[in-house]
């Protein structure tokens, strides 16, 4: 949800756009790391492999995910059974984590576009990449600003997916302390954040004076401002 940071001494609702375009708004960002950081992990699913030239691997293949899980289910359950391992496995460690987030995002995205476009009164679409389905999702936006509970509900998918992909991948991304007070809970808690050109208030006690605003009922919640617009008091 991205508010528009008025200066101290315009702390009005006024100043703010409608809940849903704050919170399309937010899903933009999210989207936008999810685009970036998504085919990063099909790279690390397999991590260190090279051509015998030297060159990096191509990326595996789609279902490469599923494959390797269905593979290691078999192993186990001969070893449980027997005590044998299944011809051919290999002891080299898989990285269950990166396929498990490969598969969760990739049902997540197919299932909110689903929901987006049965939603918006839209035909059910083609199937797509993660990518692909990702930017029909941001072409959508401007429509879905027009339902508050709708925009929530693709802000908060978004969001969670994306941390999810930047914890499997490991990202910590670069935080900048900002110097002045957030101007609704005036607490010393604004923090730059470059990689998404963005100024977060991480203060999970600030409250707004906007009615509608996701800080009264998301402990998730932080008031984000794209950079250049927050003039801290």
């Amino acid at each position: 949800m991205a508010d528009q940071c008025p200066p101290p001494d315009r702390r009005t609702t006024s100043a703010h756009p409608p809940s849903g375009e704050r919170a399309a708004g937010n899903a933009a960002l999210w989207i936008g790391m999810l685009l970036q950081q998504f085919p990063e992990l099909s790279t690390e699913l397999v991590p260190g492999r090279t051509t015998p030239t030297g060159r990096p691997a191509p990326a595996p293949p789609a279902d490469l995910a599923d494959r390797l899980r269905e593979e290691r289910a078999e192993a186990l359950l001969l070893q449980q059974a027997h005590g044998l391992l299944a011809p051919g496995h290999s002891a080299a460690p898989l990285r269950l984590h990166i396929s498990d987030t490969i598969r969760d995002i990739t049902d997540g995205v197919i299932e909110l576009e689903e929901a987006v476009r049965d939603r918006l009164g839209l035909t059910r679409a083609r199937r797509a990449t993660v990518p692909e389905r990702l930017r029909r999702i941001a072409g959508l936006l401007d429509g879905v600003t027009a339902d508050p509970v709708l925009a929530a509900h693709v802000r908060d998918e978004t969001r969670r997916m994306a941390r999810r992909c930047a914890r499997a991948l490991g990202d910590t991304e670069t935080v900048v302390r900002v110097s002045g007070r957030c101007p609704w809970c005036d607490s010393v808690s604004l923090r730059a954040f470059p990689d998404r050109a963005a100024v977060l208030c991480v203060n999970p006690a600030c409250r707004c004076s906007v009615p509608d605003c996701g800080c009264h009922d998301d402990p998730a919640y932080r008031h984000v401002w794209n950079e250049g617009e927050c003039n801290p008091r």
